[in-house]
């Protein structure tokens, strides 16, 4: 596929397959990562790769029980929201019961540590795309770095003292007729551009 009509081609996907990904794939979803960009080609991001699915279930339940104890007001970042009001309501899964979720950290106090893991995500997703998996941006943990008992429970699973989760995205074969991701690229209604010449 032409590297533009690829890119475009890239969509979330919300709901996926009870399938396991093969660890190949998600060596390579991984690999992508790390051959990301990075500030000063510094490589601090920490990828932590999740597919167990007892973790999982733990993440999500602490995640929802979080959120549950917040106000959303109407300056609140509407995903932020609907987590929180989504939480409330109960049977909340951040990370849409997919197999694989990857978080990435960086060093707390680092410039460039949330640009680093953004251009890793992106790379991990197009990978994904690239190997007819689908994938999300999971942002739900990074909204929750303030929390002593999420912070906790990350560093069980190997997020280390001086870190922070920044993003994480999920990944697995999609719930669709074809089992394909969907990659009708969408319309653009934002992004302005301005030339200067």
């Amino acid at each position: 596929m032409e590297m533009l009509e690829f890119i475009k081609s890239r969509r979330s996907t919300r709901t996926f397959l009870e399938k396991p990904v093969e660890r190949e794939k998600i060596e390579a979803i991984i690999e992508a990562g790390r051959y990301a960009p990075s500030g000063g080609n510094n490589q601090s991001t920490h990828f932590l790769v999740i597919t167990n699915q007892d973790v999982l279930r733990h993440l999500a339940s602490l995640a929802q029980e979080l959120f549950a104890e917040m106000t959303a007001s109407e300056i609140t970042y509407p995903s932020l929201a609907g987590s929180i009001r989504n939480s409330k309501k109960g049977g909340y899964v951040f990370h849409h019961h997919a197999p694989v979720l990857v978080l990435t950290a960086n060093r707390i106090g680092y410039d460039n540590n949330m640009a680093d893991c953004a251009c890793a995500l992106e790379n991990m997703m197009l990978m994904a795309n690239s190997l007819d998996l689908g994938s999300c941006w999971i942002n739900q943990l990074k909204w929750l770095n303030r929390s002593p008992r999420m912070v906790e429970a990350l560093r069980e699973i190997g997020l280390l003292e001086n870190e922070i989760v920044l993003g994480g995205a999920a990944f697995g074969y999609p719930n669709t007729k074809t089992g394909l991701p969907n990659r009708e690229p969408l319309a653009r209604k934002g992004n302005p551009v301005s030339y200067i010449e």
